[in-house]
């Protein structure tokens, strides 16, 4: 292993020793690149350097955490799968007297509000207690203030009216100068918490689990342990929906899984 490696290495063992956060499962390709990025824009020339400021300095460490954090996502991301959803699943899991869902890698809190708005248009939000957690603190901060630029909107529309959307979607949002702002009654069955996936445990037993373009970030160790936590996570019969690059494929838990919508990478627990 090259002096480089050695060093990156060190650092992620030392942020998990320090700070609790664990990367050393993640991508290596997808960190190194973060990392190197990180350090460019602040102009650092060396691994070790950002380690000392990395270790002395927490608020510093909160920005590295916010660059390691993937946050690319958009209300509605990939139309076909909540149209699936919207389809199949929600009309199982109307028959639940209360129905507990979990978003994990929930980013800037998109997909948490596309959740919302697909629950209540179906009748079924009112018994439904959203969990949407991040590693990412500002991230979930962003999340729970619900506010978006308004630029996105238009975006945003196209996916909802894809995904099976028959309201006009502004019914959802007040716009004030160039943001918008998403309607409190969203946000009363959602409760955002920090979780960090490579460590932290089951906390609840859920008939719903979503976790989309976040695995894709992990090592096949990694992905097998978070695969095996949602299994765990899962009522009888519970349903796991993932990112169309992902599979059960390498997952010691793909035989306890059926296929709900194969394309859609929707599945249900089956034992």
């Amino acid at each position: 292993m090259d002096t480089e490696n050695i060093a990156f290495r060190e650092l992620l063992d030392s942020i998990r020793l320090v700070y609790g956060y664990d990367f050393t499962d993640y991508s290596e390709a997808s960190v190194k690149r973060r990392i190197n990025n990180f350090m460019a824009n602040h102009k650092i020339d060396a691994i070790d350097q950002l380690a000392k400021l990395i270790l002395k300095d927490e608020k510093f460490f909160e920005e590295f955490i916010k660059e390691l954090s993937v946050t690319v996502t958009e209300m509605f991301r990939d139309p076909p799968f909540y149209k699936s959803l919207r389809e199949t699943v929600l009309k199982r899991l109307a028959t639940y007297p209360f129905i507990k869902i979990w978003i994990a890698g929930c980013s800037t809190g998109e997909e948490v509000y596309s959740m919302a708005i697909l629950f209540k248009e179906e009748g079924l939000l009112s018994r439904t207690l959203i969990y949407a957690t991040d590693i990412n603190q500002k991230s979930l901060q962003i999340a729970r203030e619900g506010m978006y630029p308004l630029e996105n909107m238009k975006q945003h529309t196209a996916n909802y009216q894809k995904a099976g959307g028959s309201q006009p979607f502004s019914e959802y949002y007040t716009a004030k100068y160039n943001t918008v702002l998403f309607d409190k009654s969203l946000k009363q069955n959602i409760v955002f918490a920090p979780h960090n996936l490579a460590v932290d445990k089951s906390f609840n037993e859920f008939q719903l689990v979503i976790c989309r373009n976040v695995l894709i970030y992990f090592n096949q160790k990694l992905q097998n342990h978070v695969i095996n936590l949602f299994y765990e996570s899962l009522c009888p019969f519970g349903f796991f929906g993932m990112g169309n690059k992902e599979s059960l494929l390498f997952s010691d838990k793909k035989q306890y899984f059926e296929d709900v919508d194969r394309k859609q990478k929707i599945f249900m627990k089956t034992k």
